[in-house]
């Protein structure tokens, strides 16, 4: 299959709208083509990328019914799986204990990691995709293009730290610098922190946290709920509050800082 070239950076103008839909058709187009089979190698790389982040933000390492839950497989194929994994030597795992990837398993786990948040940055920002649609489309993408074209993309791009939610994106040597940041449904009331991460789990929470217009680095309080709301308020920096659900609030992830 071959690949797709990169289109210029998307202009905001209305002159410019049938090229981004020509831009957002090509790459659609690229994914209606029948899907090569999928290698064993690339669902190694699904299953280490999962194990990482599933403890990116928290510390609690991954167990083997969790890894099938997350990705939608029978807990028999996972445990083939992850006896391959241990056995080449990228996790370990000792029976009915949690799984927990090796220095090298991590190394491989971050490859992936780079290449799906680089893509989803890429379609976001050069072929006009809602941050709602981007995670299917970099599923399959990740394992189609090949080193040069990644690195060209993340050049194009201007070398970005984070994607569209948020998530850190590794370097090419596999470094990262994550802030330290607490979910919002965790923080105390008074509160005060800047939006530095919206988990990307659930679409729909995506939409509904930009019609609020929560956004990544906005500043924000929380403040006291009203009587017989459900949820976590807070205050935003133009003074107004918002109540959102605790599904909501169970998805955004706030650094602290001393005033907003």
């Amino acid at each position: 299959m071959s690949e797709p070239t990169i289109a210029g950076t998307a202009s905001r103008s209305t002159d410019a709208v049938p090229a981004a839909g020509a831009r957002l058709a090509a790459v659609r187009a690229l994914n209606s083509r029948p899907t090569p089979p999928r290698t064993s190698a690339d669902a190694a790389d699904d299953y280490l990328k999962t194990i990482y982040s599933h403890t990116e933000w928290q510390p609690d390492p991954i167990t083997p019914n969790q890894l099938a839950t997350r990705l939608a497989l029978a807990p028999s194929s996972v445990t083939q799986m992850v006896k391959k994994l241990h056995a080449e030597g990228y996790v370990d795992h000792r029976p009915y204990g949690p799984i927990t990837l090796t220095t090298s398993g991590e190394a491989r786990a971050l490859a992936m990691v780079r290449r799906h948040r680089l893509i989803e940055t890429w379609l976001v920002q050069v072929h006009g995709y809602g941050w709602d649609e981007v995670h299917d489309e970099a599923e399959v993408l990740e394992h189609a293009l090949s080193d040069r074209l990644l690195d060209a993309i993340d050049a194009q791009l201007g070398r970005p730290s984070r994607d569209p939610h948020g998530d850190i994106i590794p370097a090419g040597d596999g470094t990262l610098r994550r802030p330290d940041a607490v979910r919002l449904d965790q923080v105390a009331l008074g509160f005060v922190g800047r939006v530095v991460r919206i988990s990307d789990r659930d679409p729909d929470v995506l939409r509904v946290v930009e019609q609020l217009g929560i956004s990544l680095d906005e500043p924000v309080r929380v403040a006291e709920l009203p009587a017989g709301d459900a949820g976590v308020a807070i205050l935003r920096r133009a003074g107004t509050e918002v109540v959102v659900s605790l599904a909501v609030a169970e998805s955004v992830w706030l650094e602290p800082r001393p005033s907003v």
